[in-house]
């Protein structure tokens, strides 16, 4: 009876793996692999990745495999965002200096977790994640939640706090003998470093800096930092093994970053021809965030119907030097301005700003894969890669807004929505 007892103990210690899931093979009208479309391709799923794409009868299939027809619909890679804030939420509803000052961490963490599920239902299985505004390092936290399967949300780059220059930030307008807290990190020169390196240990995978803000006498954004302390960010964050990432909408904020060799420039509202070749000589990226600014017009009272205001159409001018200077156009939308789930916007504002289809698709897949660091993984329907895919009804490279209609999101080979 002993001996019996024992060698059940010892079965039950062990850890028994749960059977394997059957691959999975998308059987859709057409496939865009991230560059091109194909007619007539299937994809062919394996756990986390991608085992094939091809042509139907040049792909070899498990008998095994569950198959799912998808007729009429595109597979293509999920969508990425390189301009996202999870903890913000659409300033008609809140305006961001309530949102920084008096919503509660906890609350600002739940509305966040909704954020994530919505974005990856609506198709973007990564985003880059700019700045926590105010919320300290609860990106990492959220990111991390994500990964342990914890909630339903995209592939997370987060960039923690944030660093601006010391004054020249947000909230402001208090009486100067009161110090509110800040959205982002304050420091200048030597000290640069030090923070850099705080936020690359609190778990930041790039740096935002902003290299211009509003400050000082007068209205409008001026520079922020000098070149040199540009520089020390970069090559402090580079050493450690991280990107930087700039905001910049004046001409100057974004030669000063371009020269400092930031991975991409955020907004470049003012940029011209000039500056935009020297982006691209750089080999710097660029997201105009053209739907925040939309958003941003339409809760000052401006609607579709009447004249563009000066900030879209300075952003129009600024879009047609980018594509002359042929700039790398990366989709980031400065989703949380407006609202989370509505990501597919930024791309129709891209084809409505001079981009054909086809590129404004590869912005948000392979192009936006490639400044993000990330091609080896992500961005493209490629055997290898994980199995981040959608599915959407029609054809999104004749129509950008079919990417309205997602009905299927599978991320890492998990189906999170289908038919």
């Amino acid at each position: 009876m002993t001996r019996v007892v024992l060698v059940l103990v010892l079965l039950s210690s062990l850890s028994v793996s749960p059977a394997a899931e059957p691959p999975v093979l998308l059987k859709p009208d057409r496939v865009f692999d991230g560059t091109t479309t194909h007619a007539g391709w299937v994809v062919l799923v394996a756990g986390d990745k991608i085992a094939a794409a091809g042509p139907a009868d040049k792909v070899e299939v498990p008998k095994d495999a569950r198959v799912i027809a998808l007729p009429g619909m595109t597979v293509l890679p999920g969508l990425i965002d390189a301009h996202s804030h999870l903890l913000l939420h659409p300033y008609n509803e809140t305006p961001w200096d309530d949102q920084v000052l008096k919503e509660p961490l906890a609350e600002r963490v739940c509305r966040a977790t909704n954020h994530a599920r919505a974005n990856l239902l609506s198709g973007f299985t990564t985003l880059r994640d700019l700045g926590s505004e105010g919320a300290g390092y609860a990106d990492v936290g959220i990111k991390s939640a994500i990964e342990k399967g914890i909630i339903p949300g995209p592939r997370l780059l987060v960039a923690t706090k944030a660093i601006v220059a010391t004054g020249s930030y947000a909230p402001r307008a208090f009486a100067p003998e009161w110090r509110v807290p800040q959205g982002a990190d304050e420091a200048d020169g030597a000290n640069l470093r030090t923070v850099v390196r705080e936020q690359i240990r609190g778990g930041a995978d790039w740096i935002k800096v902003y290299a211009d803000t509003p400050h000082g006498p007068g209205r409008g954004a001026k520079p922020a930092f000098s070149l040199d302390e540009l520089k020390l960010i970069v090559e402090t964050a580079r050493d450690a093994g991280a990107p930087t990432v700039a905001h910049a909408t004046t001409k100057e904020g974004m030669r000063r970053a371009a020269l400092a060799v930031v991975e991409t420039i955020e907004h470049g509202s003012d940029g011209d021809l000039e500056v935009f070749r020297l982006m691209a000589e750089k080999g710097v990226g660029f997201c105009p965030t053209l739907a925040a600014d939309e958003a941003t017009a339409r809760y000052a009272g401006w609607t579709r119907d009447k004249p563009e205001p000066a900030r879209l159409k300075g952003k129009r001018e600024a879009m047609k030097a980018a594509l002359e200077a042929k700039v790398t156009i990366v989709n980031g939308s400065d989703i949380g301005v407006f609202a989370h789930g509505d990501g597919a916007r930024e791309l129709e504002l891209l084809v409505d700003f001079g981009l054909t289809p086809t590129a404004a698709l590869r912005a948000a897949t392979a192009d936006a894969a490639k400044a993000l660091h990330l091609e080896k993984k992500v961005g493209a329907v490629k055997a290898g890669l994980l199995a981040d895919l959608i599915a959407v009804e029609g054809d999104p490279m004749t129509d950008v807004k079919a990417l309205r209609a997602v009905k299927l999101v599978m991320k890492g080979g998990v189906l999170h929505k289908q038919p």
